[in-house]
């Protein structure tokens, strides 16, 4: 794990077979974590990805299903309103 990795968190899009759309899921775990969950589920092709979002949502993905995966560092820009001090 690189020093600030762990603060940013990555954002993981995943295309599923058979379909036109892609999943995205932001996560704050590193890229290195998110690619050993990832190659571990693409070790069964009757297994699962199970990854958890920023707020505790699990999102399944069956391993057959997976076309491919993009992992990249979350974008820290947020849209909102901020109280001046």
């Amino acid at each position: 794990m690189h020093g600030d990795e762990r603060g940013s968190g990555v954002d993981v899009k995943i295309g599923v077979t058979d379909t036109g759309r892609e999943l995205t899921v932001s996560s704050g775990a590193t890229p290195d974590e998110i690619e050993a969950l990832i190659g571990e589920a693409l070790k069964n092709p009757d297994g699962t990805l199970v990854l958890v979002d920023d707020k505790g949502r699990r999102v399944i993905v069956p391993s057959a299903k997976i076309a491919y995966v993009e992992i990249a560092p979350a974008d820290g820009r947020r849209v909102g309103f901020a109280l001046a001090t």
